[in-house]
């Protein structure tokens, strides 16, 4: 028997199998493109998602019949909603949080309920990330899209009606649309009548953990699962990868370092609206009952990845390719500067209107430099958050690293440095299928609980301590980079609005 755990993502799907240990049987990636049909524009094409999906699946179905799948959950992307039809046929791409379109409609919300009143219903900072902006927008700006779609469905309930069962959103994806009453676990009619959106074009919210059937007979046979797959419940990706690394209570944090970076704290209550608010910090559900979770989040590996495609396009697709670029970083920090605001930022300022920039370039500078200050300007993003959680009283002693980031050790010492605090690699980096799993596991008898499933899977890695010196140097480093940003903000705002 084992547990399948799956995490659709920005920029690609993974599927991993474990057994009842949490050792990891098989793992399979499939990688999709995001399009730019104009400027500040982001979608994926949900048809060819979809299809990545099922093959991720299928890969690792065919390489675990010996210990065949019994239970699935799945772990995704938050904000972006497929548009379908009532037969569950997709109708169009689905918009991503990073693009900027609908940032008005969050902007009305606001003045319309004031920003505190909104907030206590769903704790969110407004702004165009997430899914209530851009259903408005398709309502403005497409309207026959919007008429036709029969519901917008996000990854987690997208992928489950891909495998024939009824759609559903989990609390934690609900929380992500703008929509969604924390306190009441259910569509908030105040915040659909106040954004002009109808509760019918969207699915039944549930909690992780949920069983809603099994895989039908049909997709089953497609993929190669056998029969009788049930299908939980699983929840945002962070929040599944929070319990992947093992976090399942509240006064510990991980920070996931994917295709962007979200560093979650976990708490057994919801903080203080008025003090969250003021510090811009979110409050959603964690997937484990009871508990709550917030996100301070930018892009990072995606900003990585830039800098292989336009640096070392010719040696992109060799295997080891970031350890090999990795060996030309200096020792010491860079007095490189990288604003990482390649795309509208995220929690806890969410800056829609900038653009990146590479400060203090020399004739001698190398790439070995560039590169880790591309990683270094990533990590400066959260200093001035964690300082936030840190004044919060929220406990920021220790980080978990997770993701395909957290197998870069340079990368981890850069953070260790940056922060003054330990990061403890997780063993299993890929803690989002991990966590899915689990959940999996425990709604399908295999496992005691979630809680003891994640203290059963989840293991300690690599320590990675703060050094002193550096730390005290990137302190300098992360006073100047708040006033690089402060100051160029106003002029890549105009250049940001060049044609």
């Amino acid at each position: 028997m084992s547990l399948l755990g799956i995490d659709v993502g920005t920029t690609g799907v993974k599927a991993a199998a474990f057994d009842l240990s949490g050792r990891p049987l098989a793992y399979a990636y499939r990688e999709y493109s995001t399009l730019h049909p104009r400027p500040d524009w982001a979608e994926l094409d949900s048809t060819a998602v979809v299809r990545q999906i099922k093959a991720a699946i299928g890969e690792v179905a065919a390489a675990v019949r010996a210990d065949p799948i019994s239970a699935l959950s799945i772990s995704a992307m938050g904000e972006a909603a497929v548009p379908v039809d009532r037969n569950g046929r997709i109708l169009g791409n689905c918009i991503l949080s990073s693009d900027a379109r609908g940032g008005e409609y969050a902007r009305q919300l606001g003045e319309r309920l004031g920003r505190e009143a909104a907030y206590r219903i769903n704790p969110n900072i407004l702004s165009a990330a997430y899914t209530m902006p851009k259903l408005c927008w398709l309502r403005d700006n497409d309207a026959e899209l919007y008429r036709r779609a029969d519901r917008f469905l996000l990854w987690d309930g997208m992928t489950a009606a891909a495998l024939g069962c009824e759609p559903f959103v989990s609390y934690s994806h609900a929380n992500r649309t703008l929509l969604f009453d924390v306190h009441r676990e259910d569509w908030s009619g105040v915040l659909l009548d106040a954004c002009g959106l109808e509760r019918e074009k969207l699915p039944r919210c549930l909690p992780a953990g949920t069983v809603v059937g099994e895989a039908a007979s049909d997709a089953a046979a497609e993929l190669g699962l056998p029969p009788g797959v049930k299908v939980v419940v699983g929840g945002h990706d962070q929040c599944c990868n929070a319990l992947g690394a093992g976090i399942a209570a509240a006064g510990r944090a991980v920070d996931g370092i994917g295709t962007y970076e979200c560093i979650t704290p976990v708490y057994d209550q919801i903080p203080d609206p008025s003090a969250m608010l003021s510090a811009g910090l979110n409050v959603e559900h964690h997937i484990v009952p009871g508990l709550y979770v917030s996100f301070l989040f930018n892009q990072a590996g995606s900003l990585v990845r830039w800098f292989r495609d336009t640096f070392a396009a010719e040696r992109k697709n060799e295997p080891n390719i970031y350890e090999s670029l990795g060996a030309e970083m200096p020792g010491e920090p860079t007095r490189l500067f990288v604003l990482p605001c390649f795309e509208p930022t995220g929690s806890p300022d969410f800056i829609s209107d900038v653009s990146g920039v590479i400060l203090g370039l020399r004739a001698s500078t190398s790439r070995g430099e560039i590169l880790k200050a591309v990683m270094e300007g990533a990590t400066y993003y959260f200093a001035e958050g964690f300082s936030r959680l840190e004044r919060l009283g929220i406990d920021t002693s220790e980080l978990i690293a997770t993701g395909g980031g957290a197998r870069s050790d340079a990368w981890l010492q850069i953070k260790a440095d940056v922060y003054g605090v330990p990061l403890v690699r997780s063993e299993y980096t890929e803690c989002g299928l991990l966590g899915a799993a689990i959940v999996a596991g425990a709604a399908a008898g295999a496992l005691p609980s979630m809680v003891e499933g994640a203290a059963k899977f989840a293991r300690r890695g690599r320590e990675f301590m703060p050094g002193a010196a550096r730390h005290a140097i990137y302190r300098e480093r992360i006073a100047f980079y708040k006033e690089l940003l402060l100051h160029l903000h106003g002029h890549l705002a105009r250049q940001n609005r060049m044609v």
